[in-house]
């Protein structure tokens, strides 16, 4: 008792530090409710929604993928828009912004904002729940599931704490990387017609990565000049945009860096003194079938020779880089598979 009473007067007072503002704002009490929640996403997307889903058909919910992604152009854009106005438009200094934390309009207004964008950090829970209800288990990743599942308990600090000044960069640049990254994932929900326009989700990916290179610099520069702004927050934000970078860094390197293996020639296996090597086998696909001196061994399943290639006819296993059944682990968002991260073709 004597351990335990100190320890609820010290959290008592550190909650009572935090914005007088939002204290009565839903979950701005406390970090449990937003904390639970965030527990509870990862033990749906990760247990309990495969294992409801286990013997179930994947759900047809197409509609529904582009009715929210389209939803969340729009919730980006007004959230970006609104940081502009509100501040980075040109009423904040780049170099440091305090937090205003009076009754200004402006600066109200920032605090509500501030929570509005916290809230929608549990919108994009829906991300992950579309891959459960289309069992598309694969697309689950690590990455997916961290950036996801820690985003509303980091941003509920700065909306308790610091709702407004140079924290709000972070939503700012987010939230312009969000407009794009759905207006993506809206066109690719709509269907293959939509493909031919779906060319570049790889710079994509680097444009999302230069967001968190934009966040720790913006972040960090407080390291070298005199701010009226909480330098624990400064490392929070600046720590996030690290981790994430890296994370990204991964995935942009396992998704896009292993391109079609260099032994493959013009839509030939290679060959070594005349023979195949690889019993069928290329990169990103396996061809059912032994290349031997251009000829087709087919081991019980057709196969058609054309230049020293084994040709698919008949039952064809797509895989990309290792996955098999024809998923791709390249996006995270929506259990959309797109054109650019599926070999459809075993040549």
């Amino acid at each position: 008792m004597g351990i335990v009473q100190p320890l609820v007067d010290w959290y008592t007072n550190f909650m009572a530090a935090g914005d007088i503002r939002v204290q009565k704002w839903t979950f701005m009490a406390g970090p449990a409710p937003t904390l639970s929640i965030c527990l509870s996403y990862v033990l749906f997307v990760k247990w309990i929604g495969p294992y409801i889903m286990r013997n179930r058909p994947p759900l047809n919910i197409r509609w529904l993928m582009i009715l929210y992604n389209f939803a969340m152009v729009i919730i980006s854009t007004y959230i970006f828009l609104e940081l502009g106005i509100l501040g980075w438009f040109g009423k904040y200094n780049w170099k440091c912004q305090p937090v205003d934390y009076t009754d200004n309009p402006d600066a109200t207004a920032m605090a509500h904002l501030a929570w509005w964008y916290y809230l929608s950090k549990f919108l994009e829970f829906t991300d992950t729940i579309f891959f459960v209800l289309r069992k598309k288990f694969t697309h689950i990743s690590t990455l997916h599931v961290i950036h996801h599942g820690i985003m509303p308990m980091s941003v509920w600090w700065g909306v308790k704490f610091t709702p407004g000044g140079h924290s709000t960069f972070f939503a700012f640049v987010n939230s312009l990387v969000h407009i794009v990254m759905y207006f993506y994932y809206g066109l690719a929900a709509i269907g293959p017609s939509m493909n031919r326009f779906l060319w570049w989700k790889k710079y994509m990916t680097a444009f999302q990565m230069v967001q968190f290179i934009a966040i720790f610099v913006h972040s960090f520069q407080l390291l070298f000049r005199e701010c009226n702004y909480p330098r624990g927050f400064m490392w929070w934000i600046g720590f996030h945009a690290v981790l994430f970078w890296f994370l990204f860094a991964d995935f942009y390197k396992n998704t896009y860096g292993k391109k079609m293996s260099k032994s493959s020639l013009n839509g030939s296996a290679k060959y070594i003194n005349g023979d195949s090597k690889s019993n069928g086998y290329k990169s990103n696909g396996h061809c059912n079938g032994t290349v031997t001196n251009g000829v087709s061994k087919p081991n019980g399943v057709n196969g058609v020779v054309t230049n020293g290639s084994a040709k698919q006819n008949g039952f064809h296993k797509n895989t990309e880089n290792g996955y098999a059944n024809g998923t791709s682990s390249n996006g995270h968002y929506n259990g959309v598979v797109h054109r650019t991260t599926v070999n459809t073709e075993c040549d």
